[in-house]
């Protein structure tokens, strides 16, 4: 969401405002349902600033961006921000696809599971979109 929300201000690149776009609107409903679900097993949902500032909320998660990585992106704009983007969301949606992977594997709440089968399709069609848009 934090990386989203660079997008507006950084490129002019249509089809990566899109996709920003897109990635966000999916990125909240997880989110709620994440939070709800934790709720609901009686464990302490983050502060949503804890979970998108900074990335503070994501220690050892696989595919966070560093603070460095962050401040680089934050920096840029044009053409050099769109690869920053792109290589930094790539990574980001593998982490998710790995935990995803995970949750399948070994995961026992059945919500969470059918949860994480829709993460894995839908990050990985946007992974292949990135390349792609990499490459070009």
């Amino acid at each position: 969401v934090v990386m989203a929300d660079l997008v507006p201000t950084r490129t002019t690149n249509a089809e990566l405002q899109a996709l920003a776009a897109q990635i966000k609107s999916a990125q909240q409903p997880e989110i709620d349902a994440m939070s709800a679900r934790l709720s609901g097993w009686g464990v302490e949902v983050p502060a949503e600033d804890s979970m998108t500032m900074g990335h503070g909320g994501h220690g050892g998660m696989p595919g966070m961006m560093t603070e460095e990585q962050m401040t680089a992106m934050e920096n840029a704009s044009g053409a050099e921000f769109d690869r920053l983007w792109l290589e930094g969301m790539i990574a980001h949606h593998v982490g998710a696809v790995a935990m995803a992977n995970e949750e399948i594997a070994s995961g026992s709440d059945p919500s969470s599971k059918e949860m994480a089968e829709q993460i894995k399709a839908s990050q990985t069609a946007e992974i292949a979109q990135m390349k792609h848009m990499l490459g070009s």
